[in-house]
């Protein structure tokens, strides 16, 4: 484990603690992994407990990732605990992020995903042209999806 791993564990810690202090609460420390993939940056198992984190944009964009990467995902959880499914950035998640962890709710990140962006494939519509995944580019292929545009709302068309 990376030196910056365990500043994330840390920091996760941080949060739980100071989310059980502010709504008086005995949550626990989730499972933290570092197994995320992609383009994504963080996500939360709700059931399971756990936050997932991407170590390469972790490497990448360290101090973003302690100071809003973290707390977005554990706000997922105590969200969770507090109110059940609810809508994943809904109104009760953004209470959370800005009323315990007063940190703005966004709900995206923008780091640059050039490193972890996997191959791409072109499709076009009748306004212009489209990347898809290999995930998505696969299942037009096994004709298991059918992707539109949404702007002109066509049909994809591998070029």
């Amino acid at each position: 484990m990376s030196a910056l791993q365990s500043q994330v564990i840390a920091r996760v810690e941080q949060c739980i603690t100071h989310a059980n202090q502010r709504l008086n609460k005995r949550l626990p420390m989730p499972t933290v992994s570092f197994r995320q993939r992609g383009k994504i940056a963080g996500s939360a198992r709700l059931q399971g407990w756990e936050v997932r984190f991407n170590p390469v944009l972790l490497e990448e964009n360290p101090q973003t990732f302690l100071d809003e990467v973290v707390p977005h995902e554990v706000a997922h959880l105590v969200t969770f605990k507090l109110f059940g499914k609810v809508r994943p950035h809904g109104r009760e998640w953004q209470i959370i992020m800005t009323e315990v962890f007063r940190i703005p709710a966004r709900t995206t990140h923008s780091f640059d995903v050039s490193s972890v962006q996997g191959t791409t494939y072109l499709y076009r519509c009748g306004c212009s042209e489209h990347q898809l995944t290999v995930r998505r580019h696969n299942k037009v292929q096994r004709k298991q999806a059918t992707y539109h545009c949404r702007r002109c709302q066509q049909p994809l068309q591998a070029v």
